[in-house]
């Protein structure tokens, strides 16, 4: 958008700050909004782990592939976002005067006056708490998984007859197997 289309912008949206509207704001208006959207998906993805961690925790498998097929979707959407963001910040980096390739932190070191310096540091905060939890929700999971893996492992080991048990004829003795009781619901 130009200085002149900025103009024409209804004179109400001015009284949204003290200052007129500048281009440079634009460009940072839509980067924070973007970041919005990103941090909303974040804390989508942090909900859903915790989703998937309740259901490992009370034994509701079943819901599991759900679960981590509801994560993916977040996913994907938090990679658009991603990408619009990456287009957005090389537009403020220009238009700031920083190396196109500036990361959040490089955009709040050289933020012109005002309170974008604030503002994306409360997003860098927000995203990076968000980046904490989103990695200790995946790890503990991560670890209920192996575990379960495990059990399973060790049950199904256990249903095998013991390798030492053989007829006088060199066959295996099916015999020596005793029932097994099994939780299809796992």
């Amino acid at each position: 958008m130009s200085e002149p289309d900025i103009a024409l912008l209804p004179s109400r949206l001015s009284a949204w700050t003290d200052r007129p509207w500048k281009l440079e704001d634009m460009g940072a208006n839509e980067l924070s909004a973007l970041i919005w959207r990103e941090r909303e998906l974040l804390e989508l993805v942090v909900f859903k782990l915790e989703v998937e961690q309740l259901l490992l925790t009370t034994g509701k498998t079943k819901w599991l592939h759900q679960a981590t097929t509801e994560i993916e979707q977040v996913v994907e959407s938090l990679r658009e976002v991603g990408l619009a963001r990456s287009v957005e910040v090389t537009v403020v980096a220009r238009e700031w005067g920083t190396p196109e390739n500036a990361t959040l932190r490089h955009l709040i070191e050289n933020a012109p006056g005002g309170p974008w310096a604030e503002i994306f540091s409360d997003h860098l905060q927000a995203l990076t708490q968000f980046t904490t939890d989103i990695k200790s929700l995946r790890d503990a999971n991560e670890q209920m998984l192996r575990a379960a893996a495990r059990s399973t492992q060790e049950t199904l080991a256990q249903t095998t007859p013991e390798a030492g048990v053989y007829t006088a004829s060199g066959e295996s003795d099916g015999s020596a197997a005793s029932a097994r009781i099994f939780d299809r619901d796992l």
